[in-house]
């Protein structure tokens, strides 16, 4: 659970500047650098060099090494700038000249008007962090530090995999995001819709 708050809060922060930022400032070369960030998700896999770069600043093996490459997504990043742009210019004018600084419209304006999205993408986020394997898998060493799915692995060795005790502790593992999901469906479905991308 401490990996998945981490992660779900950095994550909240990162793609809400990211986003405020490619949607509402108005530099040069804005539209270049969203289609450069957005070209990578082209790009699968990674896990090596972001293996080595976990590994040069020492976070091998800690929560750390978990959470923080997870904390920027790419396809976040779109879902919250098109949600941003589709809010009234309209509210910014109002904001400014009621003198609000760049950071109290993002916080106090952009964000409330964005919840359905933020809370879509932080389900989403919940949700992918739970499920996260192969890479807690290849950073951490020793028990404690493992998420659950890493340690359904126990169930298996090399006499035989234990199938009861397996599917017992997968559909633990398994129940809580289901029921999340299930409450908080309408909220995804919200969020996705209101950045005009249809699944």
């Amino acid at each position: 659970f401490i990996y998945i708050f981490l992660q779900c809060v950095l994550t909240g922060v990162a793609t809400i500047v990211a986003g405020y930022v490619f949607s509402r400032n108005r530099f040069r070369f804005r539209n270049t650098f969203m289609l450069i960030i957005s070209s990578t998700m082209l790009f699968n896999g990674g896990m090596i060099p972001m293996y080595m770069v976990v590994r040069s600043l020492g976070l091998l093996d800690t929560r750390w090494a978990i959470v923080v490459p997870g904390m920027l997504s790419v396809f976040n990043i779109i879902i919250m700038r098109t949600a941003m742009q589709g809010i009234s210019d309209a509210l910014e004018e109002a904001a400014r000249l009621d003198g609000a600084s760049d950071w109290q419209f993002l916080w106090r304006v952009l964000v409330p008007n964005a919840k359905s999205t933020i809370t879509a993408i932080g389900l989403l986020q919940i949700i992918g962090s739970w499920n996260s394997f192969m890479w807690p898998l290849i950073v951490t060493n020793t028990e404690g530090m493992r998420t659950l799915p890493v340690g359904l692995q126990a169930f298996s060795s090399d006499s035989g995999v234990q199938y009861p005790e397996l599917m017992a502790a997968s559909t633990f593992v398994i129940l809580p995001m289901v029921i999340m999901y299930l409450l908080l469906n309408k909220y995804v479905v919200a969020g996705i819709s209101n950045t005009g991308i249809k699944g």
